[in-house]
C-alpha cells in the first residue's frame, strides 16, 4: 500500500507541474492575441485604399496586364499554405494543411498543376515527411510577421506568375491561411490573389458594383500597374500573415485551457486515488495492531494457565 501511495504522490507533482505550465502558456497567448488583433485592425485601411487604386487604374483604363487577365487555359497554379513553426496549438495547422489538400485536389481536377509555398515548419514537415516537393518555404516568423515578411514571401510569388508556365510560370497564384472570426472561433479558408478578379473587386469596393470613373495615368496604366500590383500581394499576404498569427495565438489559448482543466480532473482523480490508498493502508495498520494485541492477549492467557 505505501508503495502504491508514493506512486500516487510522484503523478500528482507531475500533473501539478504539467498544469502550471499549460496555464503560463494560456496566459502568454491570451496577451498575444490581443496584439495580434490590434495589427489586423491597422492593415485593414492601407489594405482598403491600395485595392481602391488598383481596381481604379484596372477598369479605368483598356490595359491588358498579366497580374489582372486571365489566361486563356491556365495549366500551372502556385499555392501559398500559412502554418505555425510551433506546436501545442490543436488543429490549428492540422486544419490548414486540409484545404491546401482540398484546393489542390480541386485544382488538380481542373488540369492544372500546383506549385506549393509554405510558410511555418509544421507545413514544412508535413511536406518533407511525405516527400512531396515544395518551391519554397519560409519559418521562423508566424506568431509574429513582419511586413518585411509578407514582402520576402511576395516576391518569389510575383516573378512566377509573371513568368510563363513553359518558363516555369504559373497562371494562378491561390493562398490558404486560417481566418480569425473571434476568441472561439477560426476557420481554414482558401481565395485567389492574382489574376485579381476585377469584377468581385469592384462589387466589393462600391457596394452596389458601380462602374469607376475614368481616369488618365503617367506614364501609362501598365507601368501604374505594375507598381500597384506587387504591393497589393504584399498587403494581401501581409493581412493573411496577421490573421494567421491572431488564429494560431487563439488556437493555443483554447488547446492549453483544455489541457489545464484536464490536468485539474487528473488531480482530482490521482488525489481521490491516494486518499483511498491511505485510507486503506491505515486500515491494514490498525487491523495488524488489533490482530497482534489480540494475539498478545491471547499469549497471556495461556500463560497464566
Amino acid at each position: 500500500m505505501g508503495a502504491q501511495l508514493r506512486v500516487y504522490k510522484r503523478r500528482i507533482q507531475a500533473v501539478t507541474a504539467t498544469k502550471k505550465i499549460t496555464k503560463a502558456m494560456e496566459m502568454i497567448a491570451a496577451s498575444r492575441i490581443v496584439k495580434a488583433q490590434r495589427k489586423v485592425t491597422a492593415s485593414m485601411p492601407y489594405a482598403t485604399e491600395l485595392t481602391r487604386a488598383v481596381t481604379a487604374v484596372a477598369t479605368g483604363s483598356n490595359t491588358k496586364h498579366p497580374l489582372t487577365t486571365e489566361a486563356e487555359a491556365p495549366a500551372r497554379a502556385a499555392v501559398l499554405l500559412l502554418t505555425s513553426d510551433r506546436g501545442l496549438a490543436g488543429g490549428y495547422s492540422s486544419n490548414a494543411i486540409k484545404a491546401a489538400e482540398r484546393l489542390r485536389e480541386r485544382l488538380a481536377a481542373e488540369g492544372k498543376e500546383v506549385d506549393t509555398y509554405i510558410v511555418g515548419r509544421k507545413g514544412v514537415a508535413y511536406y518533407g515527411f511525405r516527400e512531396r516537393k515544395v518551391s519554397e518555404s519560409w519559418t521562423g516568423f508566424t506568431d509574429s510577421p513582419q511586413y518585411s515578411d509578407a514582402k520576402k514571401i511576395a516576391e518569389p510569388l510575383i516573378a512566377s506568375i509573371q513568368k510563363d508556365t513553359a518558363e516555369g510560370g504559373v497562371d494562378e497564384l491561390h493562398i490558404v491561411f486560417t481566418e480569425f472570426v473571434s476568441m472561439m472561433t477560426q476557420n481554414a479558408v482558401d481565395g485567389r490573389m492574382l489574376p485579381l478578379s476585377l469584377d468581385e473587386v469592384a462589387e466589393e469596393d462600391t457596394g452596389k458594383g458601380e462602374i469607376l470613373p475614368l481616369f488618365d495615368f503617367e506614364p501609362s496604366a501598365e507601368d501604374v500597374l505594375d507598381a500597384l500590383l506587387p504591393r497589393y500581394v504584399e498587403s494581401r499576404i501581409y493581412n493573411a500573415l496577421l490573421q494567421a498569427a491572431a488564429s494560431e495565438h487563439a488556437a493555443r489559448r483554447r488547446a492549453m485551457k483544455s489541457a489545464t482543466d484536464n490536468a485539474g480532473d487528473l488531480i482530482k482523480s490521482l488525489s481521490r486515488l491516494a486518499n483511498a490508498a491511505r485510507q486503506a493502508e491505515i486500515t491494514q495498520e490498525i487491523s495488524e495492531i488489533v490482530g497482534g494485541a489480540g494475539a498478545l492477549a491471547d499469549a497471556s492467557a495461556g500463560s497464566d494457565k
